[in-house]
């Protein structure tokens, strides 16, 4: 098994969690500018992605800038990482690789605790990478608890470019928020992203 085969039915029950389906958990948060660059960026390619409609070039020309902005924002002191391997507990599925993942750390080479977010690129439904989105969050929780860096909040995010969901972990409880953001514009999920990198 591997993180893309679990299901949102199968992840609550292979790890005893319980799902709470709530309206937004994130405070209303500030929205964020983005810098020239990635305004700029975006104009040009966020037509094309959602022409395109792949997976790929959303991910590659919505979301990795969109993190990379966060990174900015945060004086690089995080590090963000793309289709990485975290491979945390394979006896169990909690293995594979991530689409994006997001550290309070500023080591790029190899992925160090505490691992705070993770995101979850999707083609078209959101529902889909529910499962995988969690259990890779669980992964995190665990991963950060055997390198001494426990985090009382992993959050997690689904999308596919246009729309975020977000998620976040607590001990057992999994909170969905019900509303899909739409980007653009990009200064609410900018605002929110650096809130969870921040506050997790």
């Amino acid at each position: 098994m591997s993180y893309s085969d679990f299901s949102l039915r199968k992840v609550k029950q292979d790890f005893e969690l319980s799902t709470v389906e709530d309206g937004r958990f994130l405070p209303e948060v500030e929205p964020i500018s983005p810098s020239p660059i990635l305004a700029g960026l975006l104009e040009e390619t966020v037509p094309w992605a959602i022409a395109v409609g792949t997976e790929k070039a959303k991910s590659e020309m919505i979301i990795a800038p969109t993190l990379l902005e966060v990174k900015r924002l945060l004086e690089r002191k995080i590090s963000v990482f793309s289709g990485n391997d975290f491979t945390v507990d394979s006896s169990v599925g909690l293995n594979g690789v991530c689409d994006f993942l997001v550290s309070r750390s500023s080591e790029q080479f190899e992925i160090e605790a505490p691992v705070l977010v993770l995101v979850e690129a999707k083609r078209d439904s959101l529902n889909s990478g529910l499962g995988q989105c969690i259990a890779e969050m669980v992964a995190a929780q665990r991963f950060n608890k055997a390198n001494h860096r426990p985090q009382a909040t992993i959050y997690g995010s689904v999308t596919n470019g246009t729309a975020w969901r977000f998620l976040k972990l607590e001990g057992q409880i999994v909170t969905m928020d019900v509303k899909d953001y739409p980007f653009p514009p990009v200064e609410p999920i900018l605002g929110m992203l650096v809130w969870m990198v921040k506050e997790g």
